[in-house]
């Protein structure tokens, strides 16, 4: 009998990625653990990217969906659904953005492609602005305007796609300066931008880049591209499908280190939300939201059965105060990491803030990218029961750290340690 990954090779694209060298099967989970087809346990800190927010099998969210399933399990937003009602009245109330308005997808890909066409139609403008490095999705569109061509397979879109600096603090022509230069210059950079181009529908930005390896702008920056942006009428579009939910522990939201000028016009989110299950959205002000002139619906968008599951996520994050948890014992665990990797040469950077954490490695003594290290990390850990992720984008290499928001202070030293083994391995 073919071996599972034989029959994956037989029949998946061949640009369907797996980790590892001899991928895993991961049969279940509970907690912050998973476990392979061979019995194996590994703590995990990667979440399915970002997605296990709270636990594994966490029995409130697991109940609440065999609860709505032998009720309903569909039926469309074509008829009244109380959990879709509800779970958007939660998260327009803690969106911070006023008069919201929330309209639920599968995905983030599927999330951001509304956005856009919500701002597209809105500003009667198909020019865009993204930052470099970002991600945004595998849609056609979100493809389009993904400022990281390790993830962009084509140069073709519906839209106009113009690249903002600013996503990245350690790199590029401004990574010497302070922070107070680095946003001066980024905001120079944009209002240059815009003098050279028609109107612009929005800016569309991960406050933290995900895939880009966990890259972030000092606070403030998005604020002070808001104010430029509101002189020009252009939307800003907040990406909050990895940060959103409290993962970075200081706020609910990533926008709000930026949100000195205010909230974003639009927030995406995903991932997190439905701790594995499948729910994205948008939500938006009202007037924005409601600038569509042709019908639209979503057959699955909305589903009783994960709109139950968000509910009971929601609930369970709330309740138990994971954010602030996010905020102790990330702020524990990158402190550790950082006087880990002080004596690590290949380690050129720990980032991040809460339990979104990056580890940049480059070539000793170098600044270049040193993908194979990352790689070879990445086994290193998972040999010893620890498994993480990867990312990154213009000539950088990543280590991507991102475990369910419940981690404990015990869990992360662990983690720590088995991270240290595979750094000191190198």
């Amino acid at each position: 009998m073919s071996s599972l990954h034989d029959r994956h090779r037989a029949v998946l694209p061949d640009w369907l990625a797996l980790y590892y060298k001899d991928p895993i099967e991961i049969t279940h989970g509970e907690g912050r653990h998973v476990w392979d087809a061979d019995g194996r346990r590994y703590l995990d800190f990667f979440g399915g990217i970002l997605t296990t927010m709270t636990a594994h099998a966490l029995p409130e969210v697991t109940k609440a969906v065999a609860d709505q399933a032998g009720r309903i399990i569909h039926s469309s937003t074509l008829y009244l659904n109380r959990p879709m009602v509800e779970l958007a009245e939660r998260i327009a109330a803690l969106s911070g953005i006023p008069d919201a308005r929330v309209f639920f997808t599968t995905s983030g890909t599927e999330a951001n492609d509304t956005a856009l066409l919500l701002a597209t139609t809105y500003r009667r403008s198909s020019q865009i602005l993204a930052m470099r490095n970002s991600y945004h999705g595998r849609s056609f569109s979100t493809v389009g305007i993904t400022g990281n061509r390790s993830w962009s397979p084509t140069g073709l879109s519906p839209l106009q796609t113009l690249y903002v600096h600013g996503g990245v603090r350690g790199r590029g022509p401004f990574a010497g300066y302070t922070d107070e230069r680095f946003v001066d210059a980024c905001v120079a950079d944009l209002e240059d931008l815009l003098g050279h181009t028609h109107d612009v529908a929005a800016l569309i930005a991960e406050p933290i880049q995900g895939v880009g390896g966990f890259t972030s702008p000092p606070d403030g920056l998005y604020a002070a591209f808001r104010r430029v942006l509101d002189r020009h009428g252009i939307l800003w579009i907040a990406d909050e499908v990895q940060t959103g939910w409290g993962r970075t522990g200081e706020h609910f939201w990533g926008w709000q280190a930026h949100g000195q000028a205010g909230p974003p016009d639009m927030l995406t989110f995903a991932k997190g939300i439905g701790n594995g299950m499948s729910i994205g959205g948008v939500v938006a002000r009202a007037e924005i939201m409601n600038c569509l002139d042709a019908n639209s619906i979503s057959t699955f968008g909305g589903s009783p059965v994960t709109m139950a599951a968000g509910l009971a996520n929601l609930g369970y994050l709330l309740e138990h105060d994971l954010q602030g948890n996010a905020r102790r014992v990330g702020g524990l665990l990158i402190e550790r990491l950082r006087a880990v990797a002080a004596g690590v040469d290949a380690v050129r950077e720990v980032r991040g803030r809460g339990l979104m954490i990056g580890i940049e490695l480059t070539e000793p003594g170098t600044d270049r990218a040193a993908p194979e290290a990352a790689a070879a990390v990445l086994e290193s850990a998972r040999e010893n029961g620890l498994l993480i992720g990867k990312g990154g984008g213009h000539d950088t290499s990543a280590l991507r750290i991102a475990p369910p928001l419940s981690l404990t202070v015990a869990e992360a030293e662990e983690g720590a340690a088995i991270l240290e083994q595979a750094l000191r391995s190198l």
